[in-house]
């Protein structure tokens, strides 16, 4: 599959893996990348950028395609060192970076100074126009189904990506509530050129996840996700257990923030994600569960998802015959 995403990214096809926090290992993103996608390593999970420089260099010994790394850019009480993090990944000589979060301004023009291409992560088509005016190369447009954070405008993708893709002269990827060929279809339908699947890849053999994390999420359903702090204006999208289900009820009940900090503490569901544990802690999952129903290989699953997604795209054109 050849485009403007594909040649941008160097890739075999326009997949791309989601930055997801205590996930986006190098045993992940080199997987993905050597089976044609774009893997990407998560700067945050990192303790320190020395740690991410040293994931970065681990990752390269595991794959010699092109992968990226996420950086995600949060306000904060008591923000990461971001400068430092991006020194590193300029350092390291990265040539693919994914930004989230606020406004990439103070970001993309340093990583682009460097040659660097800047994939931008954004929930709604005027952060996409801003994410454009300020150099990067793709919009990566996650609708309400995502995992994680969805913004507050609660636009689902059938409405989000074509009103992005009208918008916006840089390509546009896809991403949230992504699963199967079918869906990849559909997204190149309507004007995406490349998905982003975060979800899917966590359910994948190489993911550094608890096997029983996995086994609950492959078990679970489409109405199986909680939306959490509604109420303070940052929503999150996460997998609907006992920890999740006791925070949208304090929620209900008037919780501030600080009634609450110790159940959605990252630290906790990082445990959980390694324990196995998985109603001790939050656990980040999209709507897109509903649709997953086996732990394949990476390989198998762009593979089957390429396969599936030319399967659809030639049935449809032969209905429109």
């Amino acid at each position: 599959m050849k485009n403007r995403v594909t040649a941008l990214l160097g890739t075999r096809y326009p997949i791309i893996q989601g930055g997801m926090q205590w996930v986006g290992f190098a045993e992940l993103a080199s997987a993905v990348s050597n089976a044609g996608g774009l893997g990407i390593l998560t700067a945050l999970t990192q303790p320190t950028p020395e740690d991410l420089a040293r994931e970065i260099a681990r990752c390269r010994q595991m794959t010699d395609r092109p992968f990226g790394v996420n950086l995600t850019i949060l306000p904060s009480i008591n923000p990461p060192p971001y400068a430092e993090y991006a020194s590193a990944i300029i350092e390291a000589g990265v040539k693919i970076v994914e930004t989230a979060g606020n406004n990439p301004r103070d970001f993309a023009p340093r990583f682009k100074a460097h040659g660097i291409t800047v994939i931008h992560k954004c929930t709604s088509v005027r952060h996409a126009l801003s994410a454009e005016r300020h150099g990067v190369d793709i919009i990566s447009i996650d609708g309400f189904e995502c995992a994680g954070h969805p913004g507050e405008d609660d636009v689902t993708n059938l409405i989000l990506i074509p009103a992005a893709v009208r918008a916006c002269r840089i390509p546009v990827v896809a991403s949230g509530g992504i699963a199967d060929g079918r869906q990849m279809a559909a997204c190149l339908a309507m004007g995406a050129e490349g998905i982003n699947m975060g979800t899917r890849f966590m359910l994948t053999r190489e993911a550094p996840v608890h096997a029983a994390v996995k086994a609950r999420l492959v078990g679970a359903g489409e109405r199986d996700t909680n939306l959490i702090l509604r109420t303070m204006k940052n929503t999150s999208r996460v997998f609907k257990n006992a920890v999740s289900d006791e925070v949208v009820a304090m929620e209900k009940a008037g919780a501030a923030f600080e009634d609450i900090r110790h159940l959605v503490a990252g630290a906790r569901g990082r445990n959980a994600m390694r324990t196995g544990e998985v109603d001790n802690g939050i656990v980040s999952a999209g709507m897109v569960i509903g649709l997953i129903d086996d732990i394949p290989t990476c390989a198998e699953l762009i593979e089957r998802i390429v396969r599936e997604c030319r399967e659809a795209l030639a049935a449809a054109g032969a209905m429109a015959a």
